[in-house]
């Protein structure tokens, strides 16, 4: 079993792979096309705007490709960043278009709230979490460790997994079955964080 973490010239993503390796889950960073194809599992992760991260996945070609391997019913996992592109459209400097594999916007923290919410933060289990894989085993009310300015907007509840309060309630973790996606960066959330990413390689 083979977890692949899509290159599509996002930054260093070896922090990830290496929280995956640690846990004995062969992993590997790459953005050749047959490698991510053959891999059992796909890892979409992101840094920095909403924009920038779908510029670069469309400049490498990988936007269809997302797309037919979700359809296509390969577990998929957004992470931070990569979460947000799951939605239909982010609100960060204009309004551009996601993938549309889970319905709703990413939109920016209210003003007058300190941005970017930084640090370890709490997520409650929403939904059917409770008998979701990607939840075995971790207790509700986990921390994790957040760095961004924007949130996701859901338009459909049943897609909430988590909720964290950050300037109110948020969509932390969401999904809908193969997809799935969380705003924290699980490869800083410690002893949580391996086990969420123990479970997705799991699903």
């Amino acid at each position: 079993m083979t977890i692949a973490i899509i290159d599509y010239g996002v930054g260093n993503l070896g922090s990830v792979e290496k929280a995956f390796t640690s846990q004995g889950i062969a992993a590997v960073v790459t953005h050749d096309e047959a490698t991510l194809r053959q891999a059992d599992k796909l890892v979409l992760p992101g840094v920095g705007a909403f924009k920038a991260c779908m510029d670069g996945l469309r400049a490498h070609g990988f936007v269809e490709f997302v797309l037919e391997q979700a359809h296509a019913g390969k577990p998929i996992l957004g992470v931070c960043v990569g979460l947000q592109m799951l939605f239909d459209e982010g609100h960060e400097f204009g309004v551009h278009k996601g993938l549309g594999l889970l319905p709703g916007r990413v939109v920016k923290f209210p003003d007058g709230v300190r941005v970017p919410h930084v640090g370890w933060n709490q997520v409650a289990f929403r939904g059917n979490a409770g008998t979701h894989p990607l939840f075995s085993d971790l207790p509700d009310q986990s921390f994790f460790y957040f760095v961004h300015s924007y949130y996701v907007e859901p338009t459909d509840a049943a897609c909430v997994l988590g909720e964290t309060e950050y300037a109110g309630r948020y969509a932390s973790i969401c999904g809908r079955g193969n997809v799935v996606g969380v705003q924290f960066h699980p490869e800083k959330s410690q002893t949580a964080g391996l086990r969420l990413l123990k479970n997705f390689a799991a699903m």
